[in-house]
């Protein structure tokens, strides 16, 4: 028993002896060497080569798609100006003219019934009225049947105007510089018989012309 702890001793000290014996071993610096400093002219032609190479390729990418965006939007624009074009067509400046026609006698007639101070609501209600007034055999001297033919004829070209700059065929700036004035005006006067008409069973009538003013008529 008195002998146990001698071994032991012995033990721990060969175990020791060993342990000292590895040799250690030192960590190793695995950082990289930056080639853009690097002492090798070679070295250093092939890192700013290659650095000037993804600059170039950034820049073509960006003008690339700065050029389609250019491109896409001049196709916009000339698509718009073609609906320009169509609407100065005699048959829809007749359109236009019959229109307005009706409207200044409707708005002679009824102009007593709006006060000189009247609020926007006042006026809204009112031109809703006239528009009401103008889809009547006695709206006018022009014959209704005449009439519903230029009223339908401008309600199809402003929802041809809708349908473009909604599904991002047409430039909606020179869109509205060209009609969105009146096509607010448009729907000022007959928003009420086109609701009426819905009722009527065309739910869908004047839908994108409604689409196209919305934003400014609420």
């Amino acid at each position: 028993m008195s002998a146990a702890p001698g071994k032991i001793a012995a033990t721990a000290r060969r175990l020791a002896e060993r342990t000292e014996a590895f040799p250690e071993v030192e960590d190793v610096d695995k950082r990289e060497n930056n080639p853009f400093t690097d002492g090798d002219w070679r070295m250093l032609s092939y890192a700013w080569s290659g650095y000037v190479l993804r600059i170039l390729l950034v820049l073509g990418t960006v003008f690339s798609v700065v050029q389609y965006l250019q491109a896409r939007e001049e196709k916009r624009v000339e698509r718009t100006l073609e609906l320009v074009e169509l609407w100065d067509r005699p048959e829809y400046q007749d359109a236009q003219r019959v229109l307005k026609r009706r409207l200044a006698e409707l708005n002679a007639r009824f102009s007593a019934d709006l006060g000189r101070s009247a609020t926007p609501k006042e006026l809204a209600i009112f031109q809703e009225r006239i528009g009401i007034e103008a889809m009547k055999a006695e709206g006018g001297a022009v014959p209704l049947e005449e009439f519903r033919e230029s009223f339908d004829r401008i309600v199809y070209f402003l929802n041809r105007v809708s349908f473009c700059v909604d599904g991002g065929l047409c430039s909606r700036d020179v869109a509205e510089a060209y009609f969105s004035d009146f096509a607010t005006s448009f729907w000022s006067y007959f928003a009420g018989h086109i609701r009426q008409e819905r009722r009527r069973g065309s739910p869908n009538f004047a839908r994108p012309l409604e689409d196209y003013v919305a934003p400014s008529a609420r």
